[in-house]
């Protein structure tokens, strides 16, 4: 064996040891890593806010980056406070409502007892004493009741003092990300080699301006679904504005889910719905339960084909820039290894996958194949190599 070959060789190991190095690290502080991958999807989220900071300016006075940086991590804790403060309060009110409202009406309601047995009949392990709404709404309540989680993670105190500190380390690093936009840029090159470190760099670049326009495309689909949902639902269903916000929030929230999570939102808000009207006099509009239900999907569903054929083509075209069928099986890749959680980063991850194979793969055919309007400057793959 030759010198040359002995030396690519020991190359080869140093690499491979490297890389375990680098798995092993990230097994060990795995904790970490969550929160540093969180700081940057904070980051992304706040990037845009901190452009609109920097364009302010009053002669030739701008705001310091450190305080654009700052007031940004407020405005995206402040959000996150109001939704916890307001919204989750809000939807756990309907659903004690709706409770209300089906212990006073399912043992009279013929429609309900007559799903009940139905359901019985085909999943006979479900009991005699099976009831759908009161099972749909422990399920509901125990979702978003704050002794829920403490229960599956452990006590009140330990709960408070994982949120406190991961919301404040997660801010911390966020603020760094946001006050530089190419510190974690520069974080990465260093771990690369110098001959790749250019490739890697605008690599990375793409990668975050892809990103951010992903993650905040995905708050304003949810956001856009809740909304058309409560005018819907409000003003042709006829619902109380508290009623139809809880039911417009929980399906935006839903909304983020793939595929299923849509047709969930639907089901819950139509059934929700259907209770409320069964069990509260003169509510919505002057019409039996199954066509207020009815109602209630017919609104739901023509907001999930806004979403379809709107929202969702200009979030992905301006992300990924992928066919639908290649995101459908992306989605379902990741929902077989991972689950829901799997099909929520499934977009973010096979982003990130995409821009690295454009930019160092695209001489293998599948890649060219997958991604065939690229222009020259982005076929420049391996270039320094």
């Amino acid at each position: 064996m030759g010198q040359s070959s002995i030396n690519r060789l020991a190359d080869y190991i140093i690499k491979i040891a490297g890389l375990a190095a680098i798995i092993a690290i990230c097994c060990i502080f795995s904790n970490v890593l969550i929160y540093i991958l969180s700081a940057v999807v904070v980051s992304l989220i706040g990037h845009p806010i901190v452009r609109i900071f920097r364009k302010i300016h009053i002669k030739k006075l701008h705001i310091p980056d450190w305080i654009s940086a700052l007031l940004t991590i407020l405005i995206i804790v402040a959000m996150l406070a109001l939704i916890i403060a307001v919204m989750i309060p809000m939807v756990m009110n309907i659903i004690n409502e709706a409770s209300v409202a089906s212990d006073s009406t399912v043992s009279g309601t013929s429609w309900i007892e007559g799903i009940n047995q139905w359901l019985i009949g085909i999943f006979p392990g479900l009991g005699p004493d099976f009831n759908l709404i009161t099972s749909l709404l422990k399920v509901l309540s125990d979702a978003l009741s704050f002794s829920g989680v403490t229960g599956f993670v452990g006590s009140v105190a330990s709960v408070v003092v994982d949120i406190v500190v991961g919301v404040f380390t997660v801010s911390f690093i966020s603020f760094f990300f946001l006050k530089d936009e190419t510190l974690f840029g520069r974080i990465i090159c260093a771990l690369v080699p110098n001959k790749i470190e250019q490739m890697v760099s605008k690599t990375l670049d793409e990668i975050r301006q892809l990103l951010s326009r992903y993650f905040v495309g995905l708050l304003l689909e949810m956001l856009g679904v809740a909304l058309i949902n409560f005018l819907g639902i409000w003003l042709i269903a006829r619902l109380n504005v508290s009623y139809a916000l809880g039911i417009a929030v929980i399906a935006g929230i839903l909304n983020i889910i793939p595929y299923i999570g849509p047709l969930i939102g639907e089901v819950i808000g139509a059934l929700l719905g259907m209770i409320l009207k069964a069990g509260i006099p003169g509510i919505g509009l002057d019409v039996n339960v199954w066509l207020f239900g009815l109602i209630i999907l017919a609104i739901m569903l023509a907001v999930q084909l806004i979403d379809n054929f709107v929202f969702q083509p200009l979030i992905y075209s301006t992300s990924i820039k992928a066919h639908p069928l290649e995101i459908f099986i992306v989605f379902l890749m990741a929902g077989h290894i991972g689950g829901i959680v799997g099909m929520l980063v499934a977009i973010p991850a096979y982003t990130v996958i995409r821009v690295i194979a454009v930019r160092f793969f695209y001489r293998f055919k599948i890649i060219q194949r997958l991604v065939p309007d690229l222009s020259e400057e982005d076929k420049l793959i391996e270039g320094a190599e």
